[in-house]
């Protein structure tokens, strides 16, 4: 007896279709098609941005405590 049998796959869905209807399983495909369609978007934009773009810190300084910002960026710079 074979788990993914024809006829049980057409059971189970005979019994989504039941229990949800045929409207809300449109709309359910439907949404989830766009959201797979918005991943693939985002992950192609993701790979053309310019990668140094992605690795840069923040361009502004901490607002809340500018003297520990201000003595946090020396210790980054690299020595002579």
């Amino acid at each position: 007896m074979d788990l993914f049998a024809p006829k049980h796959l057409l059971l189970v869905l005979l019994i989504v279709l039941l229990v949800f209807g045929g409207k809300k399983l449109k709309t359910l495909g439907s949404d989830l098609g766009s959201a797979f369609r918005g991943f693939k978007k985002a992950m192609s934009d993701g790979e053309a941005e310019d990668p140094a773009k992605q690795i840069q810190g923040p361009a502004v300084k901490d607002a809340e405590f500018p003297e520990v910002a201000v003595q946090l960026s020396g210790c980054f710079k690299s020595a002579p």
